[in-house]
Protein backbone atom coordinates (compact mmCIF):
# COMPACT_ATOMS: atom_id res chain seq x y z
CA UNK A 1 0.00 0.00 0.00
CA UNK A 2 2.71 2.41 0.78
CA UNK A 3 4.62 2.20 -2.73
CA UNK A 4 1.04 2.37 -4.32
CA UNK A 5 0.59 5.30 -2.32
CA UNK A 6 3.77 7.25 -3.08
CA UNK A 7 3.91 6.02 -7.29
CA UNK A 8 0.40 8.19 -7.32
CA UNK A 9 1.89 10.85 -5.77
CA UNK A 10 5.14 10.96 -7.61
CA UNK A 11 2.62 10.93 -10.64
CA UNK A 12 0.33 13.45 -9.29
CA UNK A 13 2.42 16.48 -7.81
CA UNK A 14 4.08 17.10 -10.39
CA UNK A 15 1.33 17.96 -12.81
CA UNK A 16 -0.22 19.86 -10.03
CA UNK A 17 3.07 22.03 -9.05
CA UNK A 18 2.79 22.54 -12.99
CA UNK A 19 -0.86 24.10 -12.89
CA UNK A 20 -0.53 26.06 -9.85
CA UNK A 21 2.96 27.60 -11.77
CA UNK A 22 1.94 27.75 -14.83
CA UNK A 23 -1.61 28.21 -15.55
CA UNK A 24 -3.08 31.78 -15.16
CA UNK A 25 -6.11 31.95 -12.44
CA UNK A 26 -8.67 32.30 -14.55
CA UNK A 27 -7.96 28.58 -15.38
CA UNK A 28 -6.50 27.24 -12.19
CA UNK A 29 -9.90 28.11 -11.02
CA UNK A 30 -11.75 26.35 -13.30
CA UNK A 31 -9.45 23.07 -12.44
CA UNK A 32 -9.64 23.56 -8.92
CA UNK A 33 -13.48 23.61 -9.27
CA UNK A 34 -13.64 20.48 -11.17
CA UNK A 35 -11.26 19.16 -8.03
CA UNK A 36 -13.23 20.03 -5.58
CA UNK A 37 -16.64 19.48 -6.76
CA UNK A 38 -15.45 15.61 -7.51
CA UNK A 39 -14.78 15.83 -3.89
CA UNK A 40 -18.16 17.34 -3.30
CA UNK A 41 -19.59 14.29 -4.97
CA UNK A 42 -18.02 11.95 -2.82
CA UNK A 43 -18.98 13.69 0.27
CA UNK A 44 -22.28 13.69 -0.79
CA UNK A 45 -22.84 10.12 -1.03
CA UNK A 46 -21.22 9.62 2.71
CA UNK A 47 -23.91 11.78 3.97
CA UNK A 48 -26.56 9.91 2.51
CA UNK A 49 -27.30 10.99 -1.05
CA UNK A 50 -26.59 8.07 -3.02
CA UNK A 51 -28.85 8.38 -6.27
CA UNK A 52 -27.14 10.00 -8.92
CA UNK A 53 -29.63 12.40 -9.77
CA UNK A 54 -29.91 14.50 -6.27
CA UNK A 55 -26.31 14.33 -6.10
CA UNK A 56 -25.98 15.76 -9.70
CA UNK A 57 -28.56 18.36 -9.28
CA UNK A 58 -26.49 19.20 -5.87
CA UNK A 59 -23.07 19.45 -7.42
CA UNK A 60 -24.68 21.62 -10.20
CA UNK A 61 -26.06 24.18 -7.36
CA UNK A 62 -22.29 24.61 -6.04
CA UNK A 63 -21.11 25.23 -9.51
CA UNK A 64 -23.60 27.74 -10.30
CA UNK A 65 -22.98 29.44 -6.61
CA UNK A 66 -19.10 29.13 -7.98
CA UNK A 67 -20.24 31.17 -10.71
CA UNK A 68 -22.47 33.74 -9.66
CA UNK A 69 -19.89 34.61 -7.33
CA UNK A 70 -17.37 35.39 -10.03
CA UNK A 71 -20.47 37.28 -11.78
CA UNK A 72 -21.30 39.48 -8.97
CA UNK A 73 -17.22 40.11 -8.61
CA UNK A 74 -16.66 41.62 -11.46
CA UNK A 75 -17.00 45.29 -12.41
CA UNK A 76 -15.66 48.39 -14.55
CA UNK A 77 -12.46 48.00 -13.04
CA UNK A 78 -11.84 44.47 -12.95
CA UNK A 79 -12.45 41.92 -10.20
CA UNK A 80 -13.11 42.95 -6.37
CA UNK A 81 -11.88 40.54 -4.08
CA UNK A 82 -14.84 40.97 -1.00
CA UNK A 83 -17.23 38.58 -1.74
CA UNK A 84 -14.43 35.86 -2.40
CA UNK A 85 -12.78 37.53 1.04
CA UNK A 86 -16.17 37.15 2.64
CA UNK A 87 -16.65 33.65 1.72
CA UNK A 88 -13.01 32.97 2.79
CA UNK A 89 -13.62 34.32 6.60
CA UNK A 90 -16.52 32.61 6.38
CA UNK A 91 -15.34 29.12 5.90
CA UNK A 92 -12.15 29.77 8.34
CA UNK A 93 -14.71 30.23 11.20
CA UNK A 94 -16.81 27.43 9.98
CA UNK A 95 -13.99 25.22 10.50
CA UNK A 96 -12.99 26.77 13.95
CA UNK A 97 -16.86 25.28 14.75
CA UNK A 98 -16.68 22.31 13.29
CA UNK A 99 -14.36 21.40 16.74
CA UNK A 100 -17.38 21.43 18.37
CA UNK A 101 -18.57 18.38 15.85
CA UNK A 102 -16.00 16.56 16.68
CA UNK A 103 -16.35 17.31 20.12
CA UNK A 104 -19.78 15.70 19.94
CA UNK A 105 -19.56 13.68 16.96
CA UNK A 106 -23.12 11.71 17.82
CA UNK A 107 -24.70 14.67 16.86
CA UNK A 108 -24.64 13.82 13.34
CA UNK A 109 -24.94 10.32 14.31
CA UNK A 110 -27.86 8.35 12.40
CA UNK A 111 -29.23 8.83 8.66
CA UNK A 112 -32.05 11.37 9.40
CA UNK A 113 -33.19 14.64 7.82
CA UNK A 114 -32.03 16.87 9.97
CA UNK A 115 -28.53 15.12 10.14
CA UNK A 116 -28.39 14.86 6.30
CA UNK A 117 -29.14 18.15 5.77
CA UNK A 118 -26.60 19.40 8.04
CA UNK A 119 -23.61 17.02 6.35
CA UNK A 120 -25.17 18.69 2.81
CA UNK A 121 -24.61 22.13 4.06
CA UNK A 122 -21.42 21.24 5.72
CA UNK A 123 -20.13 20.15 2.26
CA UNK A 124 -20.95 23.39 0.36
CA UNK A 125 -19.33 25.24 3.54
CA UNK A 126 -15.87 23.06 3.15
CA UNK A 127 -15.95 23.71 -0.71
CA UNK A 128 -17.25 26.62 -2.15
CA UNK A 129 -14.81 29.02 0.54
CA UNK A 130 -11.88 26.64 -0.27
CA UNK A 131 -12.38 27.56 -4.03
CA UNK A 132 -12.98 30.85 -2.98
CA UNK A 133 -9.48 31.02 -1.16
CA UNK A 134 -7.37 28.94 -3.75
CA UNK A 135 -8.34 32.11 -6.19
CA UNK A 136 -7.45 34.78 -3.67
CA UNK A 137 -3.68 33.42 -3.07
CA UNK A 138 -3.04 32.52 -6.90
CA UNK A 139 -4.37 35.97 -8.54
CA UNK A 140 -2.66 37.81 -5.49
CA UNK A 141 -6.09 39.13 -4.58
CA UNK A 142 -7.51 39.45 -8.38
CA UNK A 143 -4.29 41.72 -9.30
CA UNK A 144 -3.52 39.40 -12.23
CA UNK A 145 -7.17 39.41 -13.55
CA UNK A 146 -7.35 43.00 -13.49
CA UNK A 147 -7.50 44.83 -17.57
CA UNK A 148 -4.91 46.88 -16.51
CA UNK A 149 -2.15 44.31 -15.19
CA UNK A 150 0.18 43.81 -17.75
CA UNK A 151 1.91 40.92 -16.53
CA UNK A 152 1.12 38.35 -14.45
CA UNK A 153 2.42 38.13 -10.69
CA UNK A 154 4.09 34.74 -10.18
CA UNK A 155 3.69 35.85 -6.22
CA UNK A 156 0.67 34.67 -5.91
CA UNK A 157 1.34 31.64 -7.95
CA UNK A 158 4.21 30.79 -5.53
CA UNK A 159 2.29 31.42 -2.40
CA UNK A 160 -0.47 28.81 -3.41
CA UNK A 161 2.32 26.50 -4.00
CA UNK A 162 3.35 27.09 -0.85
CA UNK A 163 -0.06 26.30 1.14
CA UNK A 164 -0.98 23.45 -0.69
CA UNK A 165 3.30 21.89 -0.02
CA UNK A 166 2.72 22.29 3.52
CA UNK A 167 -0.26 20.64 3.68
CA UNK A 168 0.59 17.92 1.42
CA UNK A 169 3.99 17.74 3.87
CA UNK A 170 2.15 17.94 7.03
CA UNK A 171 -0.29 14.60 5.23
CA UNK A 172 2.99 12.58 4.83
CA UNK A 173 4.57 13.63 7.80
CA UNK A 174 2.13 12.67 10.43
CA UNK A 175 1.31 9.56 7.84
CA UNK A 176 5.13 8.26 8.66
CA UNK A 177 5.82 9.83 11.91
CA UNK A 178 2.45 7.43 13.08
CA UNK A 179 3.33 4.70 11.43
CA UNK A 180 6.74 4.82 13.65
CA UNK A 181 6.28 7.05 16.65
CA UNK A 182 2.77 6.34 17.11
CA UNK A 183 1.14 5.46 20.59
CA UNK A 184 -1.16 7.80 21.79
CA UNK A 185 -4.71 7.95 19.86
CA UNK A 186 -5.33 11.48 18.28
CA UNK A 187 -9.26 10.78 18.19
CA UNK A 188 -9.74 7.40 18.72
CA UNK A 189 -13.38 7.34 18.43
CA UNK A 190 -13.29 8.92 14.97
CA UNK A 191 -10.54 7.65 13.57
CA UNK A 192 -8.41 5.15 15.63
CA UNK A 193 -5.28 5.19 13.67
CA UNK A 194 -4.66 9.01 14.01
CA UNK A 195 -2.34 9.93 16.72
CA UNK A 196 -0.49 12.34 18.78
CA UNK A 197 3.01 12.00 17.51
CA UNK A 198 1.70 11.59 14.25
CA UNK A 199 0.27 15.11 14.44
CA UNK A 200 3.15 16.35 15.87
CA UNK A 201 5.33 15.16 13.02
CA UNK A 202 2.98 16.74 10.69
CA UNK A 203 2.86 19.87 12.24
CA UNK A 204 7.31 19.72 12.36
CA UNK A 205 6.87 18.95 8.37
CA UNK A 206 4.78 21.06 7.68
CA UNK A 207 6.12 24.29 9.03
CA UNK A 208 9.67 22.92 7.60
CA UNK A 209 8.21 22.59 3.97
CA UNK A 210 6.05 26.24 4.62
CA UNK A 211 9.10 28.06 5.92
CA UNK A 212 11.52 26.75 2.77
CA UNK A 213 8.83 27.56 0.29
CA UNK A 214 7.57 30.96 1.71
CA UNK A 215 11.22 32.32 0.96
CA UNK A 216 11.18 31.00 -2.74
CA UNK A 217 7.44 33.33 -2.61
CA UNK A 218 9.03 36.25 -1.73
CA UNK A 219 8.54 36.10 2.17
CA UNK A 220 11.51 38.06 3.90
CA UNK A 221 13.79 37.33 6.92
CA UNK A 222 11.45 39.10 9.13
CA UNK A 223 7.92 38.22 8.07
CA UNK A 224 9.54 34.43 8.46
CA UNK A 225 8.30 34.37 12.27
CA UNK A 226 4.72 35.36 11.23
CA UNK A 227 4.53 32.93 8.30
CA UNK A 228 5.22 29.89 10.83
CA UNK A 229 2.41 31.00 12.67
CA UNK A 230 0.60 30.95 10.53
CA UNK A 231 1.65 27.61 8.82
CA UNK A 232 0.69 26.05 12.21
CA UNK A 233 -2.92 26.98 12.28
CA UNK A 234 -3.12 26.04 8.54
CA UNK A 235 -1.46 22.40 9.84
CA UNK A 236 -3.94 22.40 12.69
CA UNK A 237 -6.48 23.51 9.86
CA UNK A 238 -5.51 20.43 7.93
CA UNK A 239 -5.97 17.76 10.90
CA UNK A 240 -9.20 19.01 11.39
CA UNK A 241 -10.71 19.01 8.14
CA UNK A 242 -9.34 15.28 8.09
CA UNK A 243 -10.94 14.43 11.26
CA UNK A 244 -14.09 16.06 9.78
CA UNK A 245 -13.84 13.58 6.46
CA UNK A 246 -12.60 10.57 8.86
CA UNK A 247 -15.84 11.08 11.08
CA UNK A 248 -18.55 11.48 8.01
CA UNK A 249 -16.92 8.10 6.73
CA UNK A 250 -17.35 6.27 9.69
CA UNK A 251 -20.78 7.50 10.26
CA UNK A 252 -21.19 6.35 6.73
CA UNK A 253 -19.29 2.67 7.29
CA UNK A 254 -17.32 3.71 4.88
CA UNK A 255 -13.18 2.73 4.28
CA UNK A 256 -12.57 5.51 1.91
CA UNK A 257 -14.64 8.23 0.06
CA UNK A 258 -13.82 6.39 -3.24
CA UNK A 259 -11.41 4.46 -5.22
CA UNK A 260 -10.36 6.77 -7.89
CA UNK A 261 -6.64 7.55 -6.80
CA UNK A 262 -4.58 4.35 -6.26
CA UNK A 263 -3.41 3.71 -2.79
CA UNK A 264 -4.91 7.17 -1.42
CA UNK A 265 -9.18 6.24 -2.07
CA UNK A 266 -11.22 9.07 -3.55
CA UNK A 267 -10.82 12.69 -4.51
CA UNK A 268 -12.26 14.00 -0.82
CA UNK A 269 -9.45 11.41 0.87
CA UNK A 270 -6.83 13.77 -1.03
CA UNK A 271 -8.28 17.09 -0.49
CA UNK A 272 -10.16 16.40 3.19
CA UNK A 273 -7.26 18.72 4.69
CA UNK A 274 -6.87 21.26 1.80
CA UNK A 275 -10.31 22.42 1.84
CA UNK A 276 -10.15 23.29 5.68
CA UNK A 277 -6.46 24.74 5.04
CA UNK A 278 -6.65 27.00 1.98
CA UNK A 279 -9.18 29.39 4.39
CA UNK A 280 -6.98 29.44 7.23
CA UNK A 281 -3.74 29.97 5.28
CA UNK A 282 -5.84 32.83 3.06
CA UNK A 283 -6.90 35.24 5.92
CA UNK A 284 -3.89 34.75 7.99
CA UNK A 285 -1.65 35.79 4.62
CA UNK A 286 -4.00 38.27 4.57
CA UNK A 287 -3.75 39.96 8.28
CA UNK A 288 0.01 39.24 8.53
CA UNK A 289 0.56 40.66 5.15
CA UNK A 290 3.63 38.36 3.97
Amino acid sequence: MTRTRVIAALVMAPAAIAAILLLPTPWLAALAALVMLAGLWEWLRLAGIDDSLPRTVLVGLNLLLMVLLVWASRGDDGFSPALFQIVTLAGALAWLLALLWLWRPGFTAGDRPWTRAFKLAAGTVAVVPAWCALCLIHSGGFTELAPAAAAIDASGHRWLLAALALVWAADSGAYFAGRRFGRHKLAPTISPNKTIEGAIGGLVAGLGVALAFGAFAGATVAQLPLLALVAAATVLASIVGDLVESLLKRQAGAKDSGTLIPGHGGVLDRIDGVLAALPVFAIGKEMLGF
